[in-house]
């Protein structure tokens, strides 16, 4: 399986707004570079590029959420590390056949498709696979 990059790195949060009060001076925004909300995974996201790769806060769109579920088990902070490669299925595949489980199947986003493999499998980590094309950065 190849890996072409790091895609981006998540940080869970529980106020979004307030969230980029501490993170737009830092990263050196006056604003997300992409906004937007995902109903199906019930987050909020404001979005930066940060050097080819996305740096996400992300909050909870309803109780229930994952994101949600996280900050009330671990707290505000990394949730998830998303690898960029050119084809979700085969990685998904490729690892499966490698021992590796992943949570629920492939999941839709925009052009893409996007999985998780579990954390317990890779140190704690909730790790993505994503196969987004980065049209943004052209």
């Amino acid at each position: 399986m190849k890996i072409n990059k790091v895609d981006h790195i998540c940080i869970a949060v529980k106020n979004l707004e307030e969230a980029k009060k501490v993170w737009e001076p830092i990263l050196g925004k006056s604003k997300p570079d992409d906004a937007y909300v995902d109903e199906p995974e019930k987050i909020r996201v404001a979005r930066y590029w940060i050097g080819g790769v996305g740096f996400e806060l992300m909050e909870s769109t309803t109780p229930d959420g994952d994101v949600a579920k996280f900050i009330e088990k671990k707290g505000e902070g990394i949730m998830l590390l998303s690898l960029n490669v050119d084809d979700t299925r085969e990685s998904m595949d490729e690892l499966k056949a490698k021992g590796y489980p992943f949570i629920g199947g492939v999941r839709p986003f925009r052009d893409c498709e996007f999985a998780f493999i579990h954390p317990k499998a890779v140190n704690g980590v909730l790790l993505e696979l994503i196969d987004y094309k980065w049209k943004e950065l052209k």
